[in-house]
């Protein structure tokens, strides 16, 4: 195996042959350069090195980057692309990084979980943190995620899961990567665009904000199918979109209606339904998690997921329990961070992998509990089951 060292002329003489000489020489003469060049610029780089489990050149990541998952703070301030996404460049630099050496991906993983995390229990994210998230949505839309990055970038999803679960596409009405608590704020009806059942302090990320003559996007959705190589980044993801539908479920009334929507009368002056957005929502969580079904069969027929058996195993060992709804109405709004750190309700039953099983067994428990009415009931039923079964099969990425 050849060491690095000269090669063997064809003499086999311990001499090394001309041409390895050539080459050392100039070897010689480009550290020298590179050197020389570092020394009078004072710059710090990213040095590439040759990563013995890969093929292809590493890049180490500065050690300056590595301190930023132990300040928080720190971290937050080095990935805020700002109100305008002035800085979104820098935080793609920081980010970006093909093949990063050793631990690096995790690192970097560490890094994002940081910066976009809300500093406690009980804490609301702040604007800077809700903007931080957006760019690193944006930054791995079209690059991959590092090797060991995916768990870390996925409690990125996990923390900010009602403002990744309201996201269908870009929307140029939207001018901010964030937005602030009176600009989430429900209206006179009880109607927001970023969710239900918001904490009244708290920033939230708008993925689907686009900026005039820019290509930068943040598409939760495309990402997702990026993280769901990885059985952990999966386990977090679905782990997170349980506990969500729990949370959401709770929070409903016995007729499966949201409490604080109040539409007012159609033009014949019969009531609007109240149950249109709560519908909906639990539509788009349904469908994140008949994706994940759908990426993980996808990954399994193209060879992406070599055993499919040992994937599942590993999903399981990550995936924390099971999630149930109280047996009565919650009327708390507790901050997004706090929502997929909720307590388990016990251990997992039944097949993991099939969400439609998972989700049934959650619904039919709350609707039994809550008294709700059977042919309200039945419908959120087929409502769960057609998203799945969609999402299962037709959803493309």
């Amino acid at each position: 195996m050849h060491d690095g060292g000269a090669e063997e002329n064809s003499t086999g003489s311990d001499e090394p042959s001309t041409g390895a000489l050539a080459r050392l020489r100039k070897h010689w003469l480009l550290t020298s350069a590179v050197a020389l060049a570092l020394l009078a610029t004072a710059t710090t780089v990213p040095i590439v090195l040759a990563d013995s489990g890969e093929d292809a050149p590493c890049q180490e990541i500065p050690a300056s980057t590595r301190a930023l998952a132990k300040n928080p703070a720190a971290a937050t301030r080095a990935l805020d692309p700002g109100e305008d996404l002035s800085r979104y460049d820098a935080v793609r630099e920081l980010l970006i990084h093909e093949n990063p050496c050793g631990d690096g991906g995790k690192a970097l993983g560490q890094v994002v979980d940081a910066a976009t995390r809300a500093t406690g229990l009980g804490k609301p994210h702040t604007l800077a943190q809700a903007r931080a998230a957006y760019a690193v949505v944006a930054a791995f839309d079209d690059d991959a995620v590092p090797r060991g990055a995916a768990p870390g970038v996925a409690r990125v999803l996990a923390e900010y899961v009602v403002d990744a679960n309201r996201f269908l596409s870009p929307d140029r009405d939207a001018y901010t990567p964030a937005v602030d608590a009176v600009g989430a704020a429900p209206d006179d009806t009880g109607w927001t665009t970023y969710g239900r059942f918001l904490a009244p302090h708290e920033a939230h990320a708008d993925f689907e904000c686009t900026e005039p003559y820019s290509d930068v996007r943040a598409d939760p959705e495309s990402l997702v199918g990026e993280l769901a190589k990885d059985p952990e980044a999966f386990a977090i993801l679905y782990d997170a979109e349980r506990a969500y539908f729990a949370y959401y479920l709770e929070r409903l009334t016995g007729d499966g209606a949201d409490p604080d929507y109040r539409p007012g009368k159609e033009k014949d002056g019969s009531p609007k339904p109240t149950t249109t957005w709560a519908d909906i929502d639990l539509e788009h969580l349904t469908d994140r998690i008949g994706s994940l079904m759908n990426h993980r069969a996808r990954y399994a027929r193209d060879g992406t997921i070599p055993d499919l058996a040992a994937f599942d195993e590993a999903v399981r060992r990550h995936t924390r329990g099971a999630y149930q709804a109280a047996t009565r109405q919650v009327s708390s709004r507790p901050v997004m961070g706090d929502i997929a750190e909720r307590p388990v309700s016990g251990p997992l039953s039944g097949d993991l992998t099939d969400g439609r099983h998972q989700l049934f067994t959650v619904l039919d428990a709350w609707a039994k509990a809550r008294q709700v009415p059977t042919e309200r009931a039945a419908q959120l039923r087929q409502l769960i089951d057609d998203r799945y079964v969609r999402a299962l099969w037709l959803t493309s990425y």
